[in-house]
């Protein structure tokens, strides 16, 4: 068992995609210097996707080439989210070298989300990431509604299976199962990633929880159970699938630390300071935000000047 797990940061592009209120290049490059003296070294920066449909992510191109020019030589893998040829070439012409494409077990949510089906998504993800291999790029991949789908209902686990093997074949650096939506149990995620374990490469599989339904804690705890050791997380909790009634964003970063924490498991995430990104967010999003462990930390933990996290 590995002692360490890694964190893939998930906080500028999925935290932030879904926000009504504009976020200024400027203040998501300031929380990238945050996340990054934390001690992040794996973040998803941006979605390089046309502005009508996603406005929040219009600067990918400026955010990329930015923290790249700023952050370039830190050791921090920043990775683009790519849906097409055109999001490709622009990932490419600001310098990205990791690229992170995705298909959904269910064709419904397919259809909704991206207005193709899923084999035509399988399809188009399977040209990039050859080309991607071909340019040196490194690649991810998302296996999204892998336990339950907003249209379809439960997603049979036979399916997910198949689903993942199948694009296990494209020579992916690492494959993160997705619960979309935030409405996995505890016991199914643990299944599933044994299940996935047992047929695939754990190493260079993650998972990418939600926590709608209060359970993001409790998927990530089976999952590490089941071996995982590579989870995706947003500051604060940001984001959320707009499909989801009610969902409350992603598993928070903050939490997560500190359930390694407990048990017993590095990050190399240094707590206050990403508790001090936290506080910084709050002002461009006009509202308090923070993991479901805020309380007890202002309460007890901040007082507490030995006691460290990572």
């Amino acid at each position: 068992m590995h002692d360490a797990i890694k964190i893939y940061e998930v906080g500028p592009r999925d935290g932030l995609q879904n926000e009504a209120n504009p976020i200024a290049t400027p203040q998501k490059l300031a929380m990238v210097d945050g996340l990054v003296a934390a001690g992040l070294r794996h973040i998803e920066l941006t979605s390089f996707v046309h502005p009508k449909a996603v406005p929040q992510m219009a600067d990918a191109d400026e955010v990329m080439a930015t923290t790249l020019q700023k952050h370039g030589r830190a050791r921090v893998e920043f990775t683009g989210l790519v849906f097409n040829q055109r999001g490709y070439d622009r990932a490419l012409a600001a310098g990205c070298r990791s690229m992170a494409f995705g298909v959904s077990v269910s064709d419904t949510f397919s259809q909704e989300n991206t207005r193709m089906s899923n084999e035509r998504a399988f399809e188009i993800a399977s040209g990039l990431i050859a080309q991607a291999r071909r340019d040196g790029v490194r690649v991810r991949m998302y296996l999204m509604t892998a336990w339950v789908c907003p249209f379809e209902g439960l997603t049979p686990p036979q399916r997910t299976l198949a689903w993942a093997e199948r694009v296990w074949a494209l020579d992916l650096d690492e494959l993160a199962i997705a619960d979309t939506i935030g409405f996995a149990d505890p016991m199914a995620v643990g299944q599933m990633m044994e299940m996935l374990g047992r047929r695939l490469e754990m190493d260079k599989l993650a998972v990418h929880l939600h926590d709608t339904q209060a359970l993001g804690l409790a998927n990530a705890t089976t999952a590490l159970q089941a071996g995982v050791r590579i989870f995706d997380s947003s500051v604060g909790g940001l984001g959320g699938c707009p499909f989801a009634p009610g969902a409350a964003g992603n598993l928070a970063t903050e939490d997560l630390v500190f359930l390694a924490f407990k048990m017993g498991f590095g990050t190399g995430v240094d707590f206050d300071a990403l508790w001090r990104v936290v506080k910084q967010l709050e002002r461009p999003f006009g509202r308090p935000i923070g993991g479901r462990i805020r309380a007890w930390w202002e309460s007890y933990c901040a007082s507490q000047p030995n006691l460290t996290f990572g």
